[in-house]
């Protein structure tokens, strides 16, 4: 039977922490398999894991730091001096392959290399029946691409690691150490369902329009051959000016913009994330010439019910009881709920109704939609259950 506990610990401490967090979470577990590991980027990272190791020895972990929290049946998880938040697996019918890949030339090649080196790990040579991935905020769409190549199409989930201030202080990490660029994939061979809702859980606006102009593949320059922070504003009612900078970041939380899948089941969300003075913008995630974007809307109170909506519709698209849930929250969407976050995490634990679960706060989601792609998105929840 699969069966997961969590643990965490504000501890000032990094290693005690470490030894806190893990010690809540193998309660009740016999021979973990893995453990899911978010934590602040302020902590010792290595000392924190060290303390993890100590009560879970031999035990594989793959994780990143999250932004300001993280939330688990105990709510919303956070302190001045740190935070952890560990969920832990333990499945006797499952194996898993962790494997992590530093920062090292092609994104698409560490993509296969990581894949590669999961299989190994997990002492398989066939693909897994689902997979978890973290990556730092830049390249996730080329390591997916690298994954695909030698295993095909398989599902998966998870996001990309976060600091506090967005300023590229983000971790990753296994128990083989921290790193701060590359990419991290859990392989999961098993015969228990995974199932995935990726939402924005955004309305579409009337305000669209055809990508005209990218440069490279995150700047959007032009919409409707009109400078892409012009025409924006132009939906906004907004003037430009007051979009240039950071401050598009923030304005966009609550009215991103949208793509649709091929099949129309998706809209993956893209996050503005600045304001440039020839009136392009940063943009979270990959775009393409040629296709359609859409200016999506929701209220602070809209993002709040998001997830326990999102956690519901979850629960509705399982075809067995969950014994557990990964919950990857965007950053962003935090960030706009702000003071009001122990409601969406009051939500949160209304809807998982004692079965355990992990929130992270992430600065880019990935997950997949009924027979869609893979994708990864920006401003979204990708939310998983574990049959139990």
């Amino acid at each position: 039977m699969f069966k997961a506990n969590t643990g965490s610990s504000i501890d000032g401490n990094s290693k005690q922490a470490g030894i806190q967090a893990a010690k809540k979470a193998k309660e009740g577990l016999d021979n973990p398999n893995m453990a899911y590991v978010y934590a602040s980027c302020t902590y010792d990272l290595e000392a924190m894991l060290q303390g993890i190791s100590q009560e879970l020895p031999g035990v594989p972990l793959i994780g990143n730091t999250s932004y300001t929290g993280v939330i688990t049946p105990e709510g919303f998880i956070s302190g001045e001096d740190g935070f952890v938040g560990i969920m832990a697996v333990s499945d006797p019918d499952m194996a898993v392959g962790i494997a992590a890949v530093e920062k090292d030339g092609d994104p698409v090649d560490m993509g296969k290399r990581a894949a590669e080196l999961a299989m190994k790990n997990a002492g398989k040579t066939t693909p897994p029946d689902y997979y978890y991935m973290t990556a730092p905020p830049a390249e996730e769409e080329f390591y997916v691409k690298g994954i695909t190549k030698v295993i095909g199409r398989v599902p998966f989930f998870g996001g990309s690691a976060a600091d506090n201030t967005i300023t590229g202080e983000w971790k990753l990490y296994t128990d083989k150490g921290v790193f701060a660029d590359g990419v991290a994939v859990a392989f999961f061979y098993t015969d228990k369902k995974m199932t995935n809702k990726f939402t924005g859980a955004y309305n579409e606006t009337k305000d669209m329009g055809i990508i005209t102009k990218v440069e490279g593949k995150r700047v959007l320059a032009e919409i409707d051959g009109e400078p892409a922070l012009k025409k924006y504003a132009e939906w906004r009612g907004m003037s430009p000016e007051e979009l240039k900078g950071g401050a598009l970041l923030a304005a966009t939380v609550t009215s991103p913009l949208g793509v649709k899948d091929r099949l129309g089941d998706l809209a993956a969300i893209r996050h503005p994330m600045n304001g440039n003075d020839d009136y392009s913008m940063n943009v979270g995630n990959n775009l393409a010439e040629g296709t359609a974007v859409i200016r999506m809307e929701a209220s602070v109170d809209e993002l709040i019910d998001s997830t326990g909506n999102t956690l519901n519709e979850l629960k509705a698209k399982m075809p067995a009881p969950a014994g557990a849930y990964h919950l990857v929250h965007c950053g962003g969407r935090r960030a706009g709920i702000d003071s009001r976050i122990d409601e969406a995490a009051k939500q949160i634990i209304e809807a998982a109704g004692g079965v355990p679960f992990i929130v992270e706060f992430t600065f880019g989601e990935y997950g997949f939609e009924d027979d869609g792609l893979n994708t990864c998105g920006g401003l979204m929840l990708s939310f998983t259950a574990f049959e139990k």
